[in-house]
This record gives structure tokens, C-alpha cells and sequence, in this order.
């Protein structure tokens, strides 16, 4: 970790180790939760109501849930949040001990949670760069540390610990995820507090959130920015979705290698996380961000043409480190040039099109294996990257970007859209003329 990271404002570290264990947690439920449902039925529809019940929120309320972000203060959404996700499976815990688990209480559960993982994540998006003072490069740094131990503990040491509580009884890594939350609320409860966001705040909750959706499709930036996951969700979900029966009619491996194929995925997300800063300050934020895109789409078709499982590792590897790079780029740079009063509302708006594209990336990639072959939803998807990349190149160039960061850092005129977007001088905010950053 550089030393402007571990310098950076005090409170990142307690940040830092709340959303740690809060994703060790995570981790231990998304492996344990499905193996819990499995003991209360084997209908692979309702199996599917509660994995998509954990969908529903972001689809539902996630532009709304940044106007009401916008409008509270943002610590203090974290931390009682995480103490009633605590609270939640701290129930649902002692529902299973007592052996009254239903797919109707999972389902809800599972609604619950992600409800509040929309809370929690867009006012800590937004809380972030107010206790980072909007610096860009402290930013990208802390980004890409918290993405690199979200990776580490979700992705690698979560789901074997949930597998291996779930084997002590139903109850035991519910219990877990329960006290992860626990604490996280506790770290968050002594962060330094921030003002409270005060712009529009008589406003109607619906025209705030109309005014947010209206600020990211208006600047072409952040527009760009926020294509980019929701174009890469379809396309990864497509890919996600037949993954493991190609790994085993194509590439011939089992279980426990399907498991290596998406540990080389994590391993290289981890590694993109890390680097990304560096890609960022010798190619530019905006060409890092096309380069990342491009190998993403050049990874995926590797992947549907490999021979064998160790090149279809390496792709997934490739694939990942990409992924990983994106993901502290493209939030780092948001989180530089938007408002604060508007931080929520922007971040949720992006989210929400990623969620919603991932049941249509899922669907596709069904019916393309069905009606081809195993190998078509990969070239599809890798075509789709391919084809996005060069769509948003144009809207995310370095000179965008720096043009975005100067109005930002000066606060001169930061709410002109550019002229060929209206959008945003018809939003209906009143003081985002003067505080929106250009892209």
C-alpha cells in the first residue's frame, strides 16, 4: 500500500477493515445461503424466486434509494444498516436452529439484505470521497485497496469458510455474517461524521431522483462510465450462465476444476485492482479505461476458443484482472467529479442499469446455447465488449476526463453539460447549473 493511502484522512482504515469483514461475511453467506436452500426444497424454481429475490432492490428502488441517500447522512445510513442486516440473519439464524426455514422466509430475507446492501453501498460510494477530500489519486489508491480485500474475502477466503461453518449446522454461518455486520456497524459508528448534503432537499423524493438520471445521461462522461457495467453485465452474465456446463462438455473438468477456473478469476481480479492506479497515471484515466474494456473483450474470446482448461484459465485470469482494473477506475473518477449533493443519486442511477442488464445478459446467454452451441454465447459476449469499447472510447477520453477533474478541482461552472447533450438544462434541480462537473 502506498504511503498516500496509508497517509490518507483519518478514518479510511476503519472504513477499510468495516467493508473487509463485512465481505468476509458476504462471502460466507453467498456460499452457505444457496446450500441452506437446498435443504428446504429441491424445486430449481423456487430455488431461482430466492436467488432473484436478491436482484429485486437494485431493479425496484435504486434510484430512489440514492435520492433518500442524498437526503440522510451517509454514516450514519451505514451503520444502521449493517445493524439491522445483523439483526436479520441474527433471525434467520435462529430460524434455522429451530427448524422453521421456508423458501417464502429466504426469499425475503435475501430481499431484505440486498436492500440493505443498496443503502449501505451508495452511501459509502458517496462518503468516500468527502472523507478523501475528492483528491483523484487518493481515490484510485483506496478504491483499489478496498476492491482488492473485497476480492480477497468474498472471493477466496468467504465461501470455503461458509462451506465449512455450514457443515457445524444451518445456523452457524448465519451467525457469522451476522457478527461481520456487527462489526462493521461498530467501525462505521466511530468514522468522523460529514455534512450533511443540503442541495434540493425540499425538493419531492421523485423529482431528486429524476434529476440524478437525468444528470447521467446528460454528461457524456458519466454516461460512458456507467454503459460500460451495464453493457458488460449482459455480457458476463451470458458467459456466467452456461461457464460451468462448457467447463465440463468443452474443456472436459469437473468440480473442483471449475472451482480453480474461478479462483484464476479472482486471482487476476486481484491483481488488476492493484494496478490500476498505475494504469491510470501512465495511460490516463480515459485510455486506461478502453484498454481495460478492450482486453475484458479479447479475454472472453480467448475463453470460447480455448483448447484446454489451463488456457481457459488464463483467459478467465486476463479477464479478471481487467474486470478488477475497471472497477477502481470507473468509480474513482465518478466519485472525483460528481457533487456531493448529487454522489447517491449518481452512483445508485449507474447500478441500477448494470443490475437490470443482468437478467437480459442471463437469458441470452440460455438461448444462444440452446439454439447454437456452448461456444456462441462467449462470442457473442466477447463481440459485445468489443462493440461497447469503441462506442464509449469517444465519451471517456483522457481529454474528457481531465477537462471533467479541472471543473471539479476549481468549482468554476461545474453544472454545463456540454452542448450537444439538453438533458441537463432541463433537469429539474435548480442548483445543478452551478455544480455539475462536465464530461
Amino acid at each position: 500500500m502506498t504511503d498516500a493511502v496509508v497517509k490518507s484522512p483519518t478514518g479510511f482504515g476503519r472504513l477499510w477493515t468495516a467493508q473487509t469483514v463485512s465481505s468476509l461475511g458476504d462471502g460466507v453467506t453467498h456460499a452457505a445461503l444457496p446450500l441452506i436452500a437446498l435443504t428446504t426444497t429441491r424445486d430449481p424454481m423456487a430455488l431461482a424466486v430466492v436467488t432473484a429475490s436478491g436482484t429485486l432492490p437494485w431493479v425496484l428502488f435504486g434510484v430512489l434509494g440514492g435520492a433518500l441517500v442524498d437526503r440522510w447522512d451517509r454514516r450514519r445510513t451505514m451503520w444502521v444498516t449493517d445493524t439491522a442486516r445483523a439483526v436479520l440473519l441474527g433471525g434467520l439464524a435462529a430460524a434455522a436452529a429451530l427448524d422453521v426455514l421456508s423458501v417464502p422466509l429466504l426469499s425475503a430475507v435475501a430481499f431484505l439484505l440486498a436492500l440493505g446492501g443498496l443503502f449501505f453501498d451508495t452511501a459509502a460510494t458517496a462518503y468516500l470521497p468527502d472523507l478523501l477530500g475528492r483528491d483523484p489519486a487518493l481515490l484510485e489508491r483506496a478504491n483499489s485497496r478496498l476492491r482488492g480485500a473485497q476480492t480477497a474475502a468474498s472471493g477466496f477466503a468467504g465461501p470455503p469458510a461458509g462451506s465449512a461453518l455450514l457443515a457445524l449446522g444451518r445456523a452457524v454461518p448465519l451467525l457469522a455474517d451476522a457478527v461481520s455486520f456487527a462489526l462493521s456497524a461498530l467501525l462505521v459508528r466511530s468514522l468522523p461524521a460529514m455534512p450533511r448534503p443540503t442541495a434540493g432537499a425540499r425538493e419531492s423524493l421523485l423529482r431528486q431522483a429524476r434529476a440524478g438520471a437525468s444528470y447521467v445521461f446528460g454528461d457524456r462522461l458519466l454516461l460512458g462510465l456507467a454503459l460500460r457495467p451495464a453493457v458488460g453485465n449482459v455480457a458476463f452474465l451470458a458467459v456466467e450462465t452456461v461457464l460451468a456446463l462448457f467447463a465440463r462438455e468443452r474443456l472436459g473438468i469437473g468440480t473442483f476444476g471449475f472451482g480453480l477456473l474461478l479462483t484464476a478469476e479472482a486471482a487476476g481480479g486481484l491483481l488488476g485492482a492493484g494496478i490500476a492506479s498505475v494504469l491510470g497515471r501512465l495511460l490516463g484515466t480515459g485510455t486506461a479505461l478502453t484498454c481495460t474494456a478492450t482486453v475484458e473483450g479479447l479475454a472472453i474470446l480467448g475463453l470460447a476458443a480455448a483448447p484446454n482448461p489451463y488456457v481457459a484459465g488464463l483467459a478467465l485470469a486476463v479477464c479478471g484482472a481487467g474486470m478488477g482494473a475497471t472497477m477502481v477506475l470507473g468509480p474513482s473518477l465518478r466519485q472525483a467529479i460528481v457533487p456531493a449533493h448529487l454522489m447517491g443519486r449518481v452512483a445508485s442511477t449507474s447500478r441500477m442499469l448494470a443490475m437490470c442488464a443482468a437478467p437480459l445478459g442471463a437469458f441470452l446467454g440460455g438461448w444462444l446455447a440452446t439454439t447454437y452451441d456452448l461456444r456462441t454465447p462467449l462470442y457473442a459476449a466477447a463481440g459485445l465488449l468489443l462493440a461497447m469499447t469503441a462506442v464509449t472510447a469517444t465519451m471517456t477520453t483522457n481529454r474528457r476526463v481531465e477537462t471533467a477533474l479541472r471543473r471539479a478541482a476549481s468549482n468554476s461552472e461545474p453544472g454545463q453539460p456540454e452542448p450537444e447533450n439538453p438533458l441537463l438544462e432541463s433537469a429539474p434541480e435548480p442548483q445543478q447549473a452551478s455544480e455539475v462537473s462536465a464530461g
